[in-house]
């Protein structure tokens, strides 16, 4: 098997040569460029469904979210920068965030109220022309982007995993659809688990009206029987 040197870039050097002309997406894990595999239509259709809902929600509460088509989450101990599947930001905190006018990023807990990711897997790319880029897998969401998030302290983050894709650790036993929900309770997540017919318990909305079968069939996915 042919391997490759992996060259390291900073979050500037990232962001200068961002958005390129092969129409395709990016992060920057620890210096490394990770280009996002293709969304499939079920997860597309997912993440507008749940966009739609939170959005509703967001607006009977009269809060001041808003969720952006395109941001990066950067956390500041590291070279990296994060485009989630699904961004609520708190628009009033953005004035106090030094990167949001020219670099659309933001990188304070008191900005991000709930951040969700969709899982999605693939393998490392063996592209001798981009040996510099790798591809993301569901081991990003359950790992590094955990870890991440927990230490920027924003207080909610969501695993989708509709395919069950996350080891027995994270899903158990058998594997099925399942949505977690990370809550920040003194510094660290604490882990709650949704599958099913299982309504949604949300600390950023906790009258939240949704089950984890009606967001995985918006995407025309099958909870496991």
């Amino acid at each position: 098997m042919t391997q490759y040197l992996t060259k390291v870039v900073t979050f500037d050097e990232f962001v200068a040569q961002y958005p390129d002309d092969s129409g395709k997406l990016y992060e920057l894990h620890d210096g490394v460029i990770v280009e996002m595999p293709p969304p499939t239509g079920d997860h597309e259709e997912i993440i507008g469904f749940l966009v739609r809902k939170l959005n509703v929600e967001s607006d009977r509460l009269n809060l001041p979210y808003l969720i952006p088509k395109t941001v990066f989450v950067k956390p500041l101990a590291s070279e990296s920068a994060y485009s989630p599947d699904i961004l609520l930001l708190n628009q009033p905190n953005l004035v106090n965030e030094p990167l949001w006018k020219k670099k659309s990023t933001v990188s304070q807990a008191a900005s991000i109220p709930l951040v969700v990711e969709v899982v999605s897997t693939a393998v490392a790319s063996s592209r001798e022309t981009r040996p510099t880029h790798c591809l993301t897998n569901w081991r990003d969401d359950y790992h590094k982007k955990f870890a991440d998030y927990e230490e920027m302290g924003i207080p909610e983050y969501w695993i989708l995993d509709y395919a069950a894709l996350g080891s027995r650790e994270y899903i158990g036993k058998p594997k099925q659809p399942t949505i977690l929900v990370c809550s920040l309770e003194d510094g660290e997540y604490q882990i709650n688990k949704f599958r099913q017919g299982d309504r949604i318990q949300s600390p950023t909305f906790p009258d939240l009206n949704l089950t984890v079968e009606q967001i995985f069939q918006a995407g025309g996915t099958i909870s496991a029987e």
